[in-house]
């Protein structure tokens, strides 16, 4: 099995030794995995900034509540609860991802 990175990096290569072993319609496969670890890669980026972001305003709201401001600490809690929602689609949509990345990567 090749490294996911070295089809990306060298898809032309990929595609000249696949004609080499006369295995022509598995050409298209090379473009669909490169297509997919892009998009696995953009889920995990967005997933990681949502991380970051959550952990940024729960300190936030601690900082709220010490101060007794409840008010805008449970607005951000909303915030904190609907990128939560958006983490988990991000997630599943990266777990789905890698799996049609390693199947295509097996053949």
């Amino acid at each position: 099995m090749l490294d996911i990175k070295f089809i990306c990096e060298n898809p032309e290569l990929v595609k000249e030794n696949i004609k080499k072993k006369f295995k022509d319609s598995k050409l298209p496969l090379v473009d669909e995995v490169i297509e997919l670890y892009t998009q696995k890669c953009a889920a995990n980026n967005r997933a990681n900034e949502l991380r970051a972001n959550r952990n940024k305003i729960s300190k936030q709201i601690g900082m709220l509540m010490g101060q007794g401001k409840r008010a805008e600490a449970e607005e951000m809690k909303k915030l904190v609860n609907e990128q939560a929602e958006e983490l988990k689609a991000l997630e599943e949509t990266e777990t789905e991802l890698s799996k049609k990345v390693l199947e295509i990567q097996m053949k």
